[in-house]
Order: structure tokens, then C-alpha cells, then sequence
């Protein structure tokens, strides 16, 4: 049967695979920040108040202060590449779409900000994708990130007269890959430095401690990440929760009120995030500049930050065996 002259063009069939992060601003200043955090914190399932009571709280003393603060810790860790967990999202789709060629086209997004994850899947359809895996880049499942993802990906899917087939990658906080990459990454980087530390410690995004309580799996799937870890090391890892907000009781302990405690004791520790899958500002500023300041304000003395799997060969080899894992029977 052949098409009428007026058929809009239609691409061949290809598999896309979207990586997406949280997100950043476009630039450390005050007005970027802003409109990024208005965007961010107004997510139901980020901040569970009702909106009636939030919305005023955010609009008001939140975006009035809280941007020219947070710029200034952008601009700590900005690169001339702009955002350093944009950049590195981004040579970790690059990479990815190296290893699968052709056969595969493989685009990146941010669950906040830019690129928008709608706009990714658009272009993905575009270039003739209709079967498409989305592949949140957080290890340990939590309705305040993983969950979000779905949430934008459904929302615009609802645009679309032309859906394609949708796959997502599940968390993978337990995943043979997952573990000795960071086996592997985080025994390199002991090795490199120049003493032993007394304590490893495992630093995860906190959240509020009500979260476990309603049922969300993120505290367990980091706790038993951790277990694991330290099985496959033969060491002990500890575990602390970072970045509390607001007047809420969080998941504890607390990163900096347990950095402060080993200074005191005049302890060494090596700090690492195994549950963000590129550094950004809650790593390379908060643990690896504040948290290095806190320690050693409290008497510590030797403290290293161990930098997350970002686009190195060995965290690029464990995306790869996790994205081809779920395409089974798509490739």
C-alpha cells in the first residue's frame, strides 16, 4: 500500500534509553537558583505538607533567602563545563551511547531544570524510538526521586497521540553490578591516599523519618546497600544521612553532627555517597568542603572524600551491564 504524498514522515524503529538525574539550576546565581528550588520544592512528593500550607512558607522566607545562599555553593563547585552533575550526566550518556552504538540511542535529562524530561522524550521519538527505557540514576528507591521520575514521564506521556513502549529501570541498591563497582572504585581510592582511615563512612541523601514510617523503602535499600558493601570490603561501613531541611526529625544519624563527633574523638574517616550516582552539590560541596571543614573545626585531622562512580570506566561498565539488562528482548 503506498502513502499519500501528504503522510508525515515516519523514522525507523530504534530503543532509547533515557538517563536522568534530580537536576541543577542553569547558573550559580541567586535568580537561576530560584527559579530551580521553586521548581524542585514544589513537588508533592519532595515536600509532603499540604499545598495550602507550603506554598506561602515557599514563596516567602524559602525563595526569598535560600537562593543567594545556595548560589554561593554552586559557585564552590561550578566547572566550566557549567553544572558539575549536568556535565557528568551527560559524559555518562555519552559513554553509554558509545558502548551500544547504533543500535541504541541514548539521551540524558533532569528531573528539574534543563533538559526537561519531556523534551528528551520527544526528541527520542523523533529520532524513531518507540520503545524507550527510562532509567533513573538512583540507586536506592525513594518516592521523592525515583517515584518523580515516573510521575513526569506519565504526566507527559498524556501529551502524546503516539505513545511508545515504556520500560524503567527498577532500583539496583543490591545489584551484583552496582556492588563491585563500588567495591572496585571505593578500594582504588583507599588505596591512593596517604593514610588509613579509621572509619569509612557511607554518606546517603536524607529524608524525613515519617518517609519510613508510610512505608517508603529508601532507608532499608541504603542500610542494606551499606551491609553488603561491607561484606564484599571486609570492613566496617558506617552509615549517616546528609542534607536535613526544615524543623522535621530526619533520618539519623546526621552526616555532620557524625563527622563533628569523630573529629572530636580525633579520628580519621574516608566519606563517600554510594547513593548519588554523579557528584553535585550535595557531595562536592557539602561533604567534600563543608563536611572536611566540620571535622577538622572539631580536632580531626586526616579526612578524605571519595568521589561517586561518576563516568569512570567502572561505573560507565556497571550502567552498561544494568541498561542491557533491561532491554532483554528489546535488543
Amino acid at each position: 500500500m503506498s502513502l499519500p504524498p501528504d503522510h508525515p514522515e515516519v523514522a525507523p524503529p530504534r530503543i532509547g534509553v533515557l538517563l536522568v538525574n534530580l537536576g541543577t539550576p542553569d547558573a550559580p546565581d541567586a535568580p537561576s537558583v530560584r527559579r530551580y528550588l521553586a521548581e524542585f520544592l514544589s513537588d508533592r512528593r519532595v515536600v509532603e505538607i499540604p499545598q495550602l500550607l507550603w506554598q506561602p512558607i515557599l514563596r516567602g522566607i524559602i525563595l526569598t533567602t535560600r537562593p543567594k545562599k545556595s548560589a554561593h555553593a554552586y559557585a564552590q563547585v561550578w566547572t566550566d563545563s557549567g553544572s558539575p552533575l549536568a556535565a557528568i550526566t551527560r559524559t555518562q550518556s555519552e559513554a553509554l551511547q558509545a558502548a551500544f552504538g547504533e543500535a541504541v540511542q541514548v539521551a540524558y535529562a533532569m528531573r528539574y531544570g534543563k533538559p526537561a524530561i519531556g523534551g528528551a522524550i520527544d526528541a527520542l521519538v523523533a529520532g524513531g524510538c518507540d520503545r524507550i527505557l527510562i532509567a533513573p540514576l538512583y540507586p536506592q528507591y525513594c518516592a521523592a526521586t525515583t517515584a518523580t521520575v515516573v510521575d513526569a514521564v506519565g504526566a507527559h506521556l498524556k501529551t502524546l497521540r503516539w505513545q511508545p513502549a515504556m520500560r524503567f529501570l527498577p532500583p539496583y541498591h543490591d545489584a551484583a553490578a552496582y556492588l563491585d563497582a563500588l567495591k572496585t572504585s571505593v578500594e582504588a581510592r583507599l588505596d591512593a591516599l596517604d593514610f588509613k582511615p579509621d572509619v569509612l563512612l557511607a554518606s546517603f541523601h536524607g529524608m524525613p523519618e515519617r518517609t519510613l514510617h508510610l512505608g517508603d523503602p529508601y532507608h532499608c535499600q541504603c542500610l542494606k546497600t551499606a551491609r553488603l558493601l561491607s561484606e564484599a570490603l571486609g570492613r566496617p561501613v558506617e552509615v549517616a544521612f546528609q542534607s536535613r531541611f526544615g524543623r522535621a526529625k530526619w533520618l539519623e544519624p546526621a552526616t555532620d553532627a557524625r563527622l563533628e563527633q569523630l573529629g572530636r574523638e580525633g579520628r580519621s574517616v574516608a566519606i563517600f555517597a554510594p547513593g548519588f550516582s554523579a557528584d553535585c552539590l550535595e557531595t562536592l560541596e557539602e561533604l567534600a568542603i563543608r563536611g572536611k571543614q566540620q571535622f577538622e573545626s572539631a580536632g580531626g585531622r586526616h579526612f578524605a572524600y571519595l568521589p561517586c562512580l561518576n563516568a569512570d570506566a567502572t561505573g560507565i561498565a556497571m550502567l552498561e551491564t544494568l541498561v542491557r539488562r533491561e532491554l532483554a528482548g528489546w535488543l
